[in-house]
């Protein structure tokens, strides 16, 4: 008990700043190397002078997501389950969600796998790969495909670990698996001369080392979770309670994925320089979201422990004091981000064409990306909370019924520019309405402390 209670300390005792900051800064640095492999990827091909192959990279992208996304749905569902049962003081069923998770993942991920690897090539056509870019694309997307367990693990358990109160532990597996793909970047695709094949095959390595370290952390039992298949369950809710907060959660990265080869089709009626432009954009956007997500991530154990413990105070100190960093940081890296757009953008680009598309479409999706904090941090708490219908209509809502609509529209009132334009509405738009649901579930949190004890008899604890 002794053990258990150590890790958790920093949810239940302290200053609420240095709670926040101890648990949110491990998941902003492992977003942030996140970023840097994104970016290096996207770096390294560009050094090839081909812009095809930035292109068939870009292309490629929204469907590796898909394999995080599920990595996601395991992690953020596990997570919130997870902490709001040891804030309860139910160790015995938080072991159960974890070895779930594992499980569940490893299953999900060899079944994607296999069939990214029969159909990477129609996938690859309906990405909207052209002759110049489809044999890259393919390539790419068939070897990524034997990541699917890897990335998925990765993802999963950079979230769970978080839920026991092991931030900087979390942190490095993302860190270990995305630094070793750094380094291996530049080997592989300009050393071997392997272009995408390289990039690629570095991926998989990266996420197998990720992978391979938080299972390592847990044979070695320096955890109070479990992945062993003897703890496996579906009953009790388990597979209802990670599945209602993991499928809101994955969504948003689903539909982000789905939205992107939805713009990336458009994209490419104007030519594949213009697939291209919007793919840089999209990394340089990331440099904000990322930073977004992971005070977002780091955030929900805190939250989700104080509600199972029904310590009010505790919660909304955390998550007023969380929004203001969030808000201030993200800010920030916006402005910076927006002066120094041409710089960042010429380091993965070389056409001409390309290069001005893509200080343009940067540009046009940065104008709102100092809100992306605020919209993090709202979700997550939703998340911690439990209002899986909440975070659902807002997932569904941002990248999907919002985001999709105003590709078309947008395209068709003011052209090229309308599909760039089409993520700064929908970010306006999504916050206005999760601030609104926030507001209306969290309205009286004695309904919050209700729906604390109907999770807990709901989900059938049992003391320990």
């Amino acid at each position: 008990m002794k053990k258990e209670q150590s890790s958790l300390d920093t949810f239940v005792s302290g200053s609420v700043s240095s709670a926040v900051l101890k648990n949110v800064l491990p998941a902003i640095a492992a977003m942030i190397m996140v970023l840097i492999y994104n970016l290096a990827d996207t770096f390294f091909i560009g050094q090839t002078n081909n812009d095809y192959m930035v292109a068939a990279v870009n292309l490629a992208t929204p469907v590796f997501l898909l394999f995080m996304s599920l990595g996601t749905l395991f992690g953020m569902g596990g997570t919130s389950l997870i902490s709001r049962a040891l804030g309860a003081g139910k160790m015995e069923y938080a072991k159960k969600v974890s070895s779930f998770c594992m499980w569940a993942g490893i299953f999900i991920g060899a079944v994607c796998s296999i069939l990214l690897l029969v159909f990477a090539e129609p996938l690859s056509i309906l990405l909207g790969a052209s002759s110049e870019t489809l044999g890259y694309t393919k390539t790419y997307l068939s070897i990524v495909s034997l990541s699917g367990i890897f990335s998925i693990i990765s993802n999963c358990y950079t979230n769970i670990v978080r839920a026991e109160g092991k931030s900087t532990t979390a942190m490095m597996g993302t860190l270990i698996g995305n630094l070793l793909n750094v380094i291996l970047d530049p080997i592989m695709i300009l050393g071997f001369n392997w272009g995408v094949a390289g990039a690629a095959i570095a991926t998989v390595i990266g996420n197998f080392v990720g992978a391979l370290y938080y299972l390592i952390y847990f044979w070695r039992g320096h955890s109070i979770l479990s992945i062993k298949l003897s703890d496996f369950s579906m009953k009790d809710k388990i597979c209802s309670g990670v599945l209602s907060i993991g499928i809101p959660a994955a969504l948003g990265n689903i539909l982000m994925s789905i939205s992107q080869i939805i713009t990336n089709s458009r994209m490419s009626g104007y030519g594949d320089m213009a697939v291209a432009a919007y793919g840089v954009s999209a990394k340089v956007l990331m440099i904000v979201s990322l930073v977004g997500i992971g005070i977002g991530q780091g955030i929900q154990p805190l939250l989700g422990y104080c509600f199972g413990a029904r310590n009010k105070e505790r919660f909304q100190k955390s998550l007023h004091f969380s929004i203001f960093f969030a808000f201030i940081l993200c800010t920030a890296l916006t402005v910076l981000c927006y002066i120094f757009t041409p710089q960042i953008v010429i380091a993965f680009l070389t056409n001409e064409k390309a290069l001005s598309l893509g200080t343009q479409f940067s540009r046009i999706m940065l104008t709102t990306a100092w809100l992306f904090g605020i919209f993090y941090v709202l979700m997550n708490a939703l998340q911690a909370i439990g209002a899986a219908s909440a975070s659902l209509i807002i997932s569904l809502c941002r990248q999907g019924l919002i985001y999709i609509p105003s590709v078309f529209i947008l395209e068709a009132l003011i052209g090229l520019n309308g599909l760039a334009w089409a993520q700064p509405v929908a970010d306006v738009l999504s916050l206005v309405l999760e601030v609104i649901i926030y507001k209306v579930v969290t309205s009286n949190y004695r309904k919050l402390k209700a729906a604390s004890g109907s999770l807990e008899r709901d989900l059938n604890y049992e003391k320990q």
